[in-house]
């Protein structure tokens, strides 16, 4: 057992940061040290000791900025937090923790976030980080993660990356050697996956259709794909989007349709495409959609319709 000698806290052997606290005393700079206390590790021992103090459970980040603070050549982290893409209760305890911590915070519209940060009462600087932007600023940022910040990333909804900005940035931080760490969180691909009553042990995420060019020859691609198939789409291009499927597909081809993931009027509607096109025709869409469209059939199981 330690005892420090500033604050008499007592610190085990056995205790989870022991090995930190040992080589924080041993990498300690001397210049930090109080002329009181011994030169560097009772300096140590001060800071360390705060920490447990004020920390329930070793607070993981208290422990990753003793960490920068102290220990020689240490970059901060790069986290990539989802958040609600309906429903606020989805926020989870730990995103919001991490957002509080996080030295700087980027997000793709600030004013969309700081909706956000002032129903859980966050209160940190945003950054504007977005598809129009990312490749000037990810240098920049890159550099404030080496030198030891730790930069949290959140889009308007779901999680970064996943047919929203993010990717640029997190390669760009693991080519130079930064950590980067997602939250797990809400993302509306799986629920509506999960909800479609489609097979989902083997399943392929397409995103977003292109708009144009690559359209048909995407969906040829896809013609025989045995896996489940999942896309996102505008409600404006629904209409046009299930019906150039039943072309590629066949009309008997299996679907569901996924609107307002966790919203209040959140909707599935399945059955055939032939069968959901004709709904959507007679009910226009709203809101953000999620389209789950089955597997190819096995060619014993086009022999057995046969």
């Amino acid at each position: 057992m330690i005892r420090n000698q500033c604050t008499g806290l007592v610190v085990r052997n056995d205790d989870p940061p022991f090995a930190l606290l040992h080589a924080l005393i041993k990498n300690c700079p001397r210049r930090f040290s109080p002329p009181s206390v011994g030169r560097g590790r009772g300096w140590v021992f001060f800071f360390f000791s705060l920490a447990l103090k004020n920390a329930k459970n070793y607070d993981y980040f208290l422990y990753k900025k003793i960490k920068c603070l102290y220990l020689p050549n240490n970059m901060g982290t790069l986290y990539i937090v989802p958040t609600p893409v309906g429903n606020m209760e989805d926020m989870t305890l730990r995103a919001i923790r991490t957002l509080k911590e996080a030295d700087l915070v980027l997000a793709e519209d600030t004013r969309t976030s700081g909706i956000l940060f002032k129903h859980f009462d966050i209160k940190n600087h945003l950054m504007s980080h977005h598809k129009f932007n990312e490749h000037g600023t990810s240098a920049a940022i890159v550099e404030r993660l080496k030198s030891g910040q730790n930069v949290a990333l959140v889009s308007d909804a779901g999680t970064p990356g996943i047919s929203d900005p993010g990717f640029f940035l997190a390669r760009e931080a693991s080519k130079a050697g930064i950590e980067v760490i997602t939250l797990p969180g809400p993302t509306a691909c799986i629920p509506a996956l999960v909800s479609s009553g489609l097979p989902c042990d083997r399943f392929c995420f397409e995103g977003f259709l292109p708009q144009k060019k690559g359209r048909q020859s995407h969906l040829e691609s896809l013609r025989n794909e045995p896996r489940t198939m999942v896309f996102y789409e505008s409600p404006f291009r629904l209409m046009k989007t299930l019906r150039q499927m039943e072309e590629f597909f066949g009309p008997d081809r299996p679907v569901s349709v996924a609107r307002e993931i966790s919203k209040i009027h959140e909707e599935h509607v399945r059955g055939t495409l032939d069968e959901v096109a004709a709904h959507f025709e007679a009910t226009p869409p709203k809101g953000e959609i999620v389209i789950v469209v089955g597997g190819a059939p096995k060619e014993k199981d086009k022999d057995k319709d046969k």
